[in-house]
């Protein structure tokens, strides 16, 4: 079995694009090849800067022979039919042969395709590839009409076996496949004839080209850290850089600089991002204080000065990123010191737009305070400190240095609260409302950090319900779902006890103002809509007068229509709350929690309190995962299906509960004392929220129901006994029900 060898020699591929182009190379080859009945024993991608490399071992030398069989139409059948079915198969009327079936006398074609070489499909496969290979960006050049991600040199494609090696013929606007590739751009820059993959990589290695990525990052991360620690020094850890760099040279050349020392007291994440992002260079820091002390950057080549001109060049260039950086920092510094402080940056936020339905970045900072100083109490943080921080969070987004980097935002404005002398928590939240930002990322525990952290997030989520522009599919613009979560995270990683439904509700109706509903040439439209929805609002009377209430506080007296108004707000809260269950269920179906267990839980009331939501559902996905549950619910299903299905028949609901003077069986008194005595359990435990107790008090009714269903029919001659019965059965739903929808649990 032949081996096959492929590389695409080009100019420069992006470090970004050739991970992800290596993989699409292999499957695209391999199943291309697999469809055409060339089955192989492995294959392996492999890239750097200027080349795309496919081995595939143990390939079949060629397809082998498809002998099929296919049921034609009857004989006798009408001309077309037939003539539609040789076409179909490729054969004469003489090639077909006459069967008879229980239908009768029918036509049948065996088809033989005969295998083809290898080599022959391997060209045809490689050419649509490359013809129609996914790159992000692709481009012209010259008068072909070939696109690749930069010019595309050659290719070399050959099977080696016992016998030699065999070059497949293959010619792509005039670049023809061939045996050769060539080194390290300036080190090795001749021409290399190779007759294997193990001839091809030693080969390439002695002409200074690592084939290997993970090859080049590891001896990067390990030079570099060995030249560190020589100096006393440590690298700081960035694997996405190290990633980004291993794609960038072939042949990796690990030099360490040293920072000017003007540049020693720039904040140490100011440093880091600088010469991450404009000259890719590692940052070397002191363990001992902690600053930022001299860099790492990767060559490309080996030099005869052993790079000191490269680094003479990179500290020059360096130095002037630093100095601008300098400059802002400078800058930032005596506005965030000055008589105005950071307040005249929120000032200048007025003039920028957050969105041009939700108003500006200075609108939407009043929104925040007004709500972190709301759930201050409930996180136990100080109000004032709660609003003053969340007045600030976001002041250094007007800051010189934030400008030139982005990514900085929130630890420039801790910086920039300490200089301005503002309390530490407040300085502190600054920096960490923004979290988490992920799965994988901290949450914020300080009370004052937590309060203007859920106020940003709600405020986002609110105010992007309240103009209709939520996450559609896999599209999320606006980063809501990352939102959701990280308010999710929030309250259970904090344990805190939060009335969802009333914040999203009161936000909502701060962000749909009545007089703007009112006072709009559509109002009309509005009310027409309000109406329609009106009969069918499940919210009850008091709410929606307490919901009255708080806006007349909020903005004066309400438009007559102001109950159907509210009903609109309380509609999206609804809905935003749905979206935060949503979430919920993928956070905790990855923490082992089944979606039907979530599902039973989210149906009862208190559904906004998420912590009393995951607590209630972890002790029922215990409870369901012992014995007792699995066996009770299969009795409480059965109890509820019987009980559905003759509360539809006789058209009258059994909701009174059983009379224990009817019970004519030891089993139906046993269980009348097991759901007196269940209730009696659960009822306060639940009101405790002590789940597991609750969970006990339902382990006790497996036994008294199973030995009731054995025992007893339910639908008795007797109608009395039968109503009775029934009756019994919705007491078990009702005991039941008060820990979970227990309906909802699939089983």
């Amino acid at each position: 079995m032949p081996d096959l060898l492929i590389e695409l020699f080009s100019e420069e591929i992006p470090a970004r694009m050739q991970t992800r182009a290596a993989e699409d190379l292999k499957k695209r080859v391999t199943d291309g090849l697999v469809e055409a009945g060339l089955t192989y024993a492995g294959a392996a991608a492999l890239s750097t800067p200027r080349r795309l490399t496919l081995a595939v071992d143990g390939l079949l030398a060629e397809s082998p022979t498809i002998r099929e069989e296919r049921k034609g139409p009857k004989v006798g059948a009408p001309d077309k039919a037939i003539e539609g079915f040789l076409r179909g198969a490729g054969l004469t009327r003489d090639q077909l042969e006459e069967r008879e079936t229980p239908k009768g006398a029918v036509y049948f074609a065996l088809i033989e395709k005969p295998g083809r070489p290898a080599a022959e499909i391997i060209a045809e496969v490689l050419e649509a590839t490359i013809r129609n290979f996914p790159w992000p960006k692709s481009m012209r050049w010259g008068a072909g009409s070939l696109r690749w991600v930069r010019p595309l040199h050659s290719i070399l494609c050959i099977l080696s076996d016992e016998a030699g090696a065999t070059v497949v013929d293959l010619d792509i606007d005039g670049i023809k496949a061939g045996n050769t590739t060539r080194g390290h751009r300036f080190m090795a820059p001749a021409e290399i004839s190779v007759t294997s993959f193990d001839d091809y990589a030693a080969k390439l290695k002695r002409a200074h080209v690592v084939l290997d990525g993970r090859e080049r990052a590891e001896a990067i991360w390990q030079e570099a850290t060995n030249q560190a620690f020589a100096s006393g020094l440590d690298v700081v850890e960035d694997r996405g850089l190290l990633a980004e760099v291993a794609g960038l040279v072939e042949w990796p050349v690990v030099l360490m600089g040293a920072i000017d020392e003007e540049f020693l007291e720039l904040p140490p994440e100011v440093l880091q991002t600088s010469m991450k992002e404009h000259q890719k260079f590692f940052s070397v820091k002191n363990p001992k204080t902690g600053r930022i002390e001299k860099f790492i950057t990767v060559a490309n080549r080996e030099t005869a000065d052993n790079g000191a001109t490269i680094l003479a060049g990179n500290q020059k260039v360096l130095s002037a990123r630093l100095a601008d950086a300098k400059f802002f920092w400078e800058n930032d510094l005596r506005t965030a010191k000055s008589e105005a402080g950071m307040s005249a940056w929120v000032e200048n936020l007025g003039n920028v737009t957050f969105h041009n339905k939700l108003g500006t970045q200075a609108a939407r900072i009043g929104r925040i305070a007004a709500l972190a100083r709301e759930i201050a109490p409930v996180v136990r943080a100080d109000a004032d400190l709660a609003e003053q921080a969340a007045r600030v969070a976001k002041a250094d987004l007007s800051s010189e240095m934030v400008y030139e980097f982005p990514e900085l935002q929130g630890l420039m404005g801790r910086y920039y609260a300490e200089a301005a002398g503002l309390p530490q928590e407040v300085a502190n939240a600054c920096e960490a409302h923004y979290s988490p930002l992920g799965p994988g990322d901290d949450v914020p525990s300080e009370p004052v950090s937590v309060a203007v952290a859920l106020a940003d997030k709600l405020d986002t989520l609110t105010g992007f319900w309240a103009i209709d522009e939520k996450p559609t599919g896999s599209k999320d613009p606006f980063a809501l779902r990352r939102a959701a979560l990280g308010v999710i995270r929030l309250v259970l990683e904090n344990d805190l006890r939060l009335d969802l439904l009333s914040l999203l509700e009161w936000r909502m109706n701060h962000l749909m103002d009545l007089s703007k509903v009112f006072s709009n040439p559509g109002a009309e439209e509005t009310l027409k809509k309000l109406q329609e929805i009106q009969a069918s609002t499940p919210w009850n009377d008091e709410h929606l007068k307490r919901l009255k209430q708080r806006v007349e506080q909020e903005i004066g007296p309400a438009p007559e229509q102001s109950s159907e108004y509210m009903k609109v707000f309380m509609e999206k809260a609804h809905d935003l709350l749905s979206f935060f269950h949503d979430r919920l269920k993928v956070f905790l179906r990855d923490q082992g929690i089944r979606h039907d267990v979530i599902d039973a839980c989210i149906a009862m009331e208190g559904n906004d309190d998420l912590t009393l939501l995951v607590k209630r559902a972890r002790a029922l996905e215990d409870f369901m995962k012992t014995e007792d549950g699995t066996n009770l619910l299969q009795g409480f299903k059965r109890a509820n299906n019987i009980l559905s299905q003759a509360e539809e028949k006789d058209g009258v609901e059994y909701s009174y509960g059983g009379d224990r003077k009817f019970a004519e069986d030891a089993t139906e008194t046993a269980l009348f004392d097991a759901l007196e005595a269940g209730g009696a359990a659960i009822s306060p435990a639940i009101e405790a929220e002590d789940f597991a107790a609750a969970m006990r008090g339902m382990a006790a009714l497996r036994a008294p129901i199973d030995a009731f269903f054995e025992a007893v029919q339910v639908n008795a001659e007797s109608e009395v006994i039968r109503r009775n019965r029934l009756n019994l059965l919705s007491q078990i739903r009702q005991v039941c029900g008060q820990v979970a929808d227990l309906t909802k649990v699939e089983g």
